[in-house]
């Protein structure tokens, strides 16, 4: 593209720009073709330096330049930018450090920092010095415009971690951290100097905001041991000062919007200075450790911060604290005469001299009596979205940022770091908040909320020192039945408190008594956040190791349906989630006795589906539900296959988006339906037509989709083997080509059952696999589990079709170019080697039983090595023979457990079947002591008496004993 393609560009970009779908699809497809055209970004550096330009088409073409680069600018990238049309935008970018639109200029220097990444300094060795000289300017636009640009230029240097390059960005660092802490410091005191005109301190306000973080990356990532350079270190005494005036400063402009938004923003950056600094260079941090305490303290836990401190620096500061409280390197061996590092010694002779008993109880306090608190904020969130405040309150890793949950995790460190001095005073607070308050006094029930926060976040802490049952039966189920509004308050922390105590010291026979009190807390007219809050705590009741079943039982009808009206009131998506997961687990825990409750939530379900259309998690949850309650109902669960069904069929169709989400929660579903059905039907074997995408994907669900597999061939073998058999056959075949050997025995198994349940089709469906069985074999170069599976499928071949087996030898032989009386003789001398490592017991059995059925061929190959066969197959008579006794003891006479390997599992369906099939087979029916008497007989009969002669001379002396015992005269 030609200079002279301006015009058309521009006016495509106007296109693009458009509200109209029409014009704006096809001037995105015409600026996609042009994306590798010679010239066209080097004409989007025109367009946006034209000043004249629309402001929205000149930021367009800065986002398409910006994402062009990730694509096109480096020199190894398919139909790269050329270092002639590069180097002329480089150029003309640094012509753009006027940029008078902010939207504008922040894209630009996001871009010009992703060039430099790739560029700085080998090939733009110019840009720095010509940033540093673009910094000096007396036109403000310009100084602003060039920091921003420095700003992201040096946070795209700093995030290369490569040696080369970490030594590069240090060196570059040597040459601008002069300069720039003296303009940061300059900047600084403009702005200060200008109390008596706000409006006039912004511009350098946010430069010096600018230059700060700039010096953040350098500072952290630019020195290889920051405690040796003086003026970092300078740089980071200032910071401590620079906190408490910036906090004065705040203060002073509280009622200007714009000067309080940027001065906080700034505040909470030097804060993360200190942050960075402790967590890269926690040795360097040293001399910083008792200021960065002294500073946290003094503003938060103690009246000096009033009217100063914001929520943001609160978390910061509190995080700070706690950062230093759990640093490793600040943390000595158990035992302190062990610890070799003197570093690790006098950080923690700082922070034991810092942290003294008074120290302790006075922020100890001040967090319970003041940050535990709930605020109006809090109870009014409360009043208006229930549903949001009890999200809230159980956010993720919300310590990070929000006060709450960095207050309780601070707290939690103390506790753990101070315990022999905080346990105490935790204890004294409890006793004296045990009686229950006026419901008229709101403040005393906030303060008795906070104490019982701090009690149930130190639960372990307390194990030893507080009797919970006593408290429980004596005072907290009191509590719980005074039904004041107020009191709602207590009612949401007691449930909680228990919850938190069920796992640590709570006894089995006091469950009853919670289980009746959830009942309550649940009920309709309750407040929605206590009823959340119960529900929370049920299910850590639930998923306690102490938890009975059998002592829960009477609760669960009431519960179940209190549950269920509470899902069907809750509107919000997570909510809902929340409550879902609930059930799930009681369904999960009490199995079949969900069965007389589980149809109102069946019923509901569907409907809940339909409507969560958009929620993908949401719908994950009612999936993993209906899997418990499949479990539970078993078989009469096939009332619900129509609904069953067609989730299972909109969760594992990779043509559907959500599939991404909920197919292996689709796929669990889909096994644990087929383990308990009896009875099978078209619409449930359709199902498979999602199978074959998913097993070509060879993803991390392959082994779910190979379980289905083998469900429907132990369901319903001639249906499904008949109308999904050659596709399955055809995919396994491709699959084996590049599967790892853990995956290949998964599908060994599959094919394993094929031949189980139908031995003689099996054996012809299965032909195109046999014979690189037979070849893996051959090789004798395979892990032990998979020689396994190889070799019990030619002895199913053997046992079961020995016409197959025939076939299977002669079509590998086409395909390795040898005789099959030297495939043969090959592959029953690697048989016999390795039958000693097949395992289990069972299945070294069923191959010794194909081996000796060759043994009793008389076949010449089989006869060169047949006393190594038939040695082999001796040693596994020895191994499944009773002691003292001839009986085989894998042979099951009647009934028996040979079906299942879990020796917990569920009796369903599927187990059932897999049972029956497991009682028929040779391994269970036939005595492989008077198997391989029978095959000796038969040799016998096709091999001269002086051949079996000198072949028995090879045996030793037991061989030769049991084989004179078993053959039949």
């Amino acid at each position: 593209m030609s200079v002279g393609g301006k015009g058309l560009v521009l006016e495509t970009l106007r296109q693009a720009s458009s509200q109209d779908a029409a014009i704006l699809k096809p001037a995105e497809q015409q600026l996609q073709l042009w994306e590798t055209e010679p010239g066209f970004y080097s004409t989007l550096v025109q367009i946006f330096s034209d000043h004249s330009v629309e402001v929205t088409v000149r930021w367009l073409a800065v986002l398409y330049f910006k994402n062009g680069v990730d694509r096109y600018w480096r020199k190894t990238a398919p139909k790269a930018i050329s270092e002639e049309e590069k180097t002329s935008i480089r150029h003309g970018l640094l012509l753009n450090l006027g940029e008078p639109v902010p939207q504008v200029a922040t894209q630009l220097a996001v871009l010009i920092g992703k060039i430099a990444r790739v560029d700085c300094p080998r090939e733009w060795g110019d840009l720095l010095p010509a940033l540093f000289q673009a910094v000096r300017s007396t036109d403000q636009l310009v100084q602003h415009r060039t920091l921003l640009t420095l700003h992201h230029v040096v946070k795209q240097l700093a995030s290369k971690r490569l040696a080369a390059d970490r030594r590069t960005f240090q060196e570059l660092t040597g040459q601008m951290y002069t300069f720039l802490v003296e303009l940061w410091q300059n900047q600084t005191e403009a702005f200060l100097g200008q109390g008596s005109c706000p409006e006039a301190a912004i511009p350098s306000l946010e430069r010096s905001h600018l230059a700060l973080k700039v010096l953040r990356k350098l500072t952290v990532h630019g020195f290889k041991k920051p405690e040796e350079s003086q003026e970092a270190m300078l740089f980071l005494h200032s910071v401590f000062e620079r906190i408490r005036v910036m906090l004065t400063f705040r203060k002073q402009h509280i009622n200007n919007d714009h000067m309080k938004d940027i001065a906080e923003k700034y505040i909470v950056l030097l804060t993360k200075v200190l942050r960075d600094m402790l967590d890269d260079f926690p040795f360097s941090y040293l001399r910083f450790i008792k200021p960065s305490l002294e500073l946290a303290t003094y503003y938060m836990f103690t009246a000096a911060g009033d009217g100063l401190v914001f929520e943001r620096f609160t978390v910061q500061c509190l995080n700070l604290i706690k950062a230093i409280l759990l640093s490793p390197e600040y943390k000595p061996c158990k035992v302190i005469e062990d610890t070799k590092n003197p570093q690790t010694l006098e950080a923690f002779r700082i922070k034991a001299e810092f942290f003294t008993d008074s120290v302790l109880a006075e922020i100890c306090h001040k967090l319970v009596s003041h940050y535990f608190l709930l605020t109006a904020e809090d109870l009014e969130a409360w009043e208006n979205d229930p549903e949001g405040f009890c999200a809230e309150v159980e956010g993720g890793e919300s310590w990070k940022y929000s006060l709450r949950p960095c207050t309780e995790t601070l707290f939690v460190s103390l506790f753990h770091e101070y315990r022999s001095f905080l346990v105490p005073v935790l204890v004294n607070l409890v006793r004296s908040s045990q009686c229950p308050v006026d419901p008229r006094d709101f403040m005393a029930i906030l303060q008795k909320d906070a104490v019982y926060c701090a009690a149930g976040l130190a639960a372990f802490e307390l194990f030893d020192d507080v009797d919970f049952d006593q408290w429980f039966t004596s005072t907290l189920v009191e509590e719980l039945r005074i039904r004041d509004s107020n009191y709602r308050v207590i009612r949401r922390r007691v449930i909680w408190l228990v919850g938190q105590w069920t796992g640590v010291k709570f006894s089995p026979e006091h469950r009853p008594t919670l289980y009746q009190a959830v009942i309550h807390l649940l009920a309709a007219e309750e407040d929605l956040v206590v009823r959340l809050g119960s529900a929370s705590t049920l299910r850590l009741a639930l998923d306690d190791f102490e938890f009975d079943p059998e002592q829960f039982m009477p609760f669960l009808p009431t519960i179940f349906g209190l549950l269920f009206e509470l899902l069907k009131e809750v509107k919000e998506c997570d909510t809902k989630m929340q409550v879902l997961h609930v059930m799930s687990f009681m369904i999960e825990v009490v199995g079949a006795g969900i069965r007389p409750h589980a149809a109102p939530l069946a019923q509901y379900l569907p409907g809940l589906w339909n409507a969560s259309i958009d929620h993908n998690l949401l719908r994950c949850a009612i999936l993993t539900t209906l899997v418990h309650m499949v479990t539970g109902l078993m078989r009469e669960s096939e009332g619900l296959h129509e609904f069953l069904i067609s989730i299972i069929r909109v969760s594992t169709d990779v043509r559907e988006p959500c599939h991404v989400y909920l197919v292996e929660d689709g796929l669990l579903l889909w096994l644990t339906t087929l383990e308990n059905t009896a009875n099978p039907h078209p619409a449930l074997l359709g199902l498979y037509d999602n199978m074959i995408p998913l097993i070509q994907m060879s993803s991390e669900n392959l082994r779910l989709c190979l379980q289905i597999t083998t469900a429907y061939t132990l369901l319903c073998p001639e249906q499904f083997l008949a109308k999904y058999g050659e596709q399955v056959v055809k995919t396994m075949a491709s699959l084996l080509t590049d599967l790892k050997s853990e995956g290949t025995v998964l599908v060994m198994r599959t094919v394993e059952m094929v031949l189980r349940v139908l031995p003689g089709p099996g054996a012809d469906l299965l032909r195109p696999l046999l014979p690189p069985v037979m070849m893996k074999v051959a090789e004798a170069d395979c892990y032990p589990i998979l020689m396994s599976m190889y070799l019990s499928l030619l002895a199913r071949l053997v046992l079961y079709s020995q016409d197959a087996f025939t076939w299977t030898l002669n079509q590998t032989v086409t395909s390795e170019n040898r005789s099959p009386e030297d495939l043969l003789e090959r592959v029953v001398w690697v048989w016999s080697d390795k039958l000693p490592l097949v395992s289990p017991e069972e299945r070294r059995k069923l191959c010794a039983l194909g081996l000796a059925h060759l043994c009793g061929s008389g076949w010449p190959p089989v006869m060169k090595v047949w006393p190594a066969a038939v040695s082999a197959v001796v040693e596994v008579v020895y191994d499944v023979t009773l002691e003292d006794s001839t009986q085989d003891k894998l042979v099951v006479s009647g009934s028996g457990n040979v079906g299942s390997p879990e020796p917990l599992e569920l009796e369903t369906e599927h187990v059932c079947r897999r049972q029956r099939l497991a009682e028929g087979d040779p391994v269970h029916t036939t005595s492989l002591r008077d198997f391989l008497g029978n095959q000796m007989k038969r040799m016998k009969d096709s091999v001269d008496l002086a051949t079996i002669t000198a072949l028995a001379q090879d045996l030793d002396h037991n061989c030769r004993v049991l084989l004179q015992e078993v053959t039949p005269a």
